[in-house]
């Protein structure tokens, strides 16, 4: 991997991993779902109560900064947190409507939107071949799986995925 893939990796694991920092520090303050409760007509929630909008402005907010530390607009931040939650929102939608709970664990459907969506989106500002997003993806599923399980063993994560 080159430096820029590298750096959008790591923007994109910021990006997913703000939510998760947040919530550690914050607890139950300003923890309102980005659904506000509702159903479909399944009898599902649309997202489920662990996507929160407190979770999204921390990702925008966290990944921009870094993006400019590591020198990249802000924007460049903005647009790889927003589609880092989109992904993230895509598969937490899809596991809802397979009746699935919210923090329910679907491998690969709980990494590969959340990494894809900013890797495809990006890969020209990042100048990123097809090979190096599939590598991109392929990486981000490993350390988050990794990363989960850390996070679970220091009590960050109520679940090891």
């Amino acid at each position: 991997m080159n430096i820029e893939s590298l750096q959008l990796l790591a923007l994109i694991i910021i990006a997913n991993g703000a939510p998760i920092v947040i919530h550690v520090l914050l607890k139950d303050i300003f923890n309102t779902a980005i659904d506000f409760g509702h159903k479909l007509p399944d009898n599902n929630p649309i997202f489920g109560d662990s996507k929160t909008w407190r979770g999204i402005i921390a990702a925008c907010i966290l990944t921009a900064a870094i993006a400019w530390l590591m020198g990249h607009s802000p924007q460049t931040g903005l647009l790889i947190a927003v589609y880092a939650v989109l992904g993230d929102l895509t598969s937490s939608f899809i596991k809802r409507r397979l009746g699935k709970p919210a923090s329910s664990m679907a491998p690969l459907l709980d990494q590969i939107p959340e990494s894809l969506f900013p890797a495809l989106m990006m890969a020209e500002a990042f100048n990123l071949e097809i090979s190096s997003i599939i590598q991109l993806v392929l990486i981000f599923i490993i350390i988050e799986l990794l990363l989960s399980r850390v996070l679970y063993k220091w009590g960050v994560r109520k679940r090891p995925y």
